[in-house]
């Protein structure tokens, strides 16, 4: 029939017994005539485990030897399952990033994909070879073994079906996408269908089922995505071109994140080079900056506002010390950045006053707040969390 890429996360393969499962799922795919290219992620908390470990040496772990370490937890999975399928009378073999032709550039732990050479992959797909594929990492010009970030998997296997000019199934732990996560509000209503804008918008705003670069190349060359679950046989949702009648839904989804800071810089004398140089030195440091406020002049000073991974808390105590001057930095880490999603609201009035009276009604105050064409976002005490989620979702339809 054609080739077919599948992916399966840390969930999905986290024991000996659901990549056996798997395995035979692959195989029936096969039956029907496929060529089967599978993705996979490290092993349940396999990543978690390594992170740990690596900070119980190093308060700040050198990230080249961070990508190495990282990269074993992928190389586990593809010889497990490549074994499995072998037991069961199919021919197959694993390859890592490297292996694979996964071409990448960037800072280590947050590595790109440049290109990938799938020679390597077509030849033993002619073969008959069901091809195993390490998630998450590739190598770079230097020949050094890179990771691509939290939910590189994803990209992973996205940026092959694009390059060999097949769908991509992505099986998780969730039988689909929902506009809203299922365990903050069980009321959550499971798509058919969402278009990649959307889906865009939410998994960079926060939605984990989704890695937002992901979605970015499947968008870029049109290729099909569905989501599904790797363990229910039940219907899941196909991430696809917008059409017309995606815009009946003003509001699509809401997307919440737990993982981020909020970093205040106080008494900044009011100077546009101050401004830049703030923000400049959190970009040579790769810190993936997102919300950002700033006061009026008061006497000739601000202070400055902005959110940022927590992951990235170390680098960011190292930037604002070495800021000048008279400056006091706080940072918070009780925020909860929440995201409402829709394509709809781009051509829709009032969706923000709407969006202001249910926050006003239940009690729920807000630090900052962003907007795009299809989104409005929030930060809030993380405390108002569930209040915040629970009151949207109902009286969004959601």
């Amino acid at each position: 029939m054609g080739i077919l890429v599948h992916k399966y996360g840390g969930t999905s393969v986290g024991t000996t017994e659901k990549i056996k499962r798997i395995a035979k799922r692959v195989i029936a795919e096969k039956e029907k005539g496929n060529d089967m290219v599978v993705v996979v992620s490290a092993m349940g908390k396999t990543t978690d485990h390594l992170v740990e470990m690596s900070k119980e040496i190093a308060i700040n772990p050198n990230k080249r030897e961070m990508d190495l370490i990282l990269s074993t937890g992928e190389q586990v999975s593809i010889a497990l399952l490549s074994m499995a399928f072998q037991e069961f009378g199919y021919d197959a073999i694993a390859l890592t990033g490297f292996q694979a032709g996964i071409k990448t550039y960037g800072p280590h732990t947050k590595n790109k994909i440049l290109d990938i050479d799938d020679e390597k992959i077509k030849n033993y797909l002619k073969e008959g070879k069901v091809v195993v594929v390490a998630g998450f990492q590739g190598v770079n010009e230097n020949g050094d073994i890179t990771t691509l970030g939290r939910g590189g998997s994803d990209t992973t296997a996205v940026a092959i079906a694009a390059k060999l000019g097949c769908p991509c199934h992505i099986y998780t732990d969730v039988d689909g996408i929902y506009s809203v996560d299922p365990r903050l509000y069980k009321e959550a209503k499971k798509l058919d269908v969402i278009s990649y804008e959307e889906m865009m918008e939410m998994a960079s705003l926060g939605a984990g089922v989704m890695e937002p670069r992901a979605i970015e190349i499947g968008c870029k060359y049109n290729i099909p995505i569905y989501v599904a679950s790797s363990i229910n046989d039940v219907g899941g949702t196909y991430i696809k071109e917008y059409d017309e009648k995606m815009e009946a839904n003003i509001v699509t989804g809401l997307s919440v994140c737990d993982d981020i800071l909020m970093v205040t810089v106080s008494h900044i004398l009011y100077n546009l080079d101050h401004v830049a140089t703030l923000f400049e030195k959190l970009a040579i440091e790769n810190v993936n900056v997102d919300m950002i406020s700033q006061t009026a002049p008061v006497d000739g000073y601000i202070n400055v506002s902005f959110t940022a991974p927590k992951d990235d808390l170390f680098v960011i105590e190292k930037v604002m010390g070495d800021l000048e001057g008279r400056v006091e930095i706080s940072i918070e880490d009780e925020i909860t950045k929440i995201s409402v999603v829709g394509i709809g609201m781009r051509n829709q009035s009032g969706v923000s006053g709407r969006l202001f009276r249910i926050l006003a009604d239940n009690g729920i105050s807000f630090r900052q707040v962003t907007t795009s064409e299809i989104s409005i976002s929030y930060t809030i005490d993380k405390k108002d969390k569930e209040k915040a989620v629970r009151a949207l979702s109902n009286e969004l339809n959601l």
